[in-house]
């Protein structure tokens, strides 16, 4: 994937390139649906990639906050889809050069209304992944919008160590529904 022409923003680049980024070797979880690869990034527009940009593969560091992820946007159709089935998967994951944002504060002061994180305004979002792309970051360690446990994003053309399928189970999200109450 190119870097899609964007012009990056220089205050976003300025932080970014202050930051010391950090290793990590740990067990992730992701939810996708029954078929379809786990270790394959998404393309689409998210939070963390804007369409063409580049690949990132989303990850939680827990399990419930993987279900937590997939089980939101599952929730706002307007019947739960019953048909649609989707698997758990562990995944280890490695990245040598990672940034980490553990608080919606360090986000603040890149150009994000934590007001508004939980909504579908992804424009700051994916021009703070865009950048550090760009800055050949491998990962970002970000707040989850729906979950209290961080999300693992990496830039699948950056991590030099490919992610490694450990397990995979079926969801149950009549269990997940009951448990959570969603």
């Amino acid at each position: 994937m190119g870097g899609g022409g964007r012009v990056h923003d220089r205050a976003i680049l300025d932080i970014l390139e202050s930051l010391s980024p950090k290793s990590f070797e740990q067990t992730v979880w992701r939810v996708v649906r029954k078929g379809r690869d786990p270790l394959r990034g998404a393309i689409a527009a998210g939070r963390w990639n804007a369409i063409g940009e580049m690949e990132v593969l989303y990850t939680s560091s827990e399990r419930d906050g993987a279900l937590a992820e997939v089980g939101y946007r599952l929730s706002l159709e307007p019947i739960w889809p019953s048909k649609i089935e989707h698997q758990i998967h562990r995944i280890s994951v490695r990245a040598d050069n990672a940034l980490q944002f553990t608080e919606l504060a360090e986000l603040e002061r890149l150009g994000v209304d934590i007001a508004r994180y939980e909504s579908f305004e992804y424009a700051m979002t994916q021009a703070i992944a865009a950048a550090a792309h760009f800055l050949q970051f491998d990962a970002l360690v970000v707040p989850s919008a729906r979950h209290v446990a961080p999300n693992v994003v990496l830039f699948l053309d950056r991590i030099q160590t490919p992610p490694e399928l450990v397990s995979s189970e079926e969801v149950d999200w009549h269990k997940w529904r009951t448990r959570t109450r969603k």
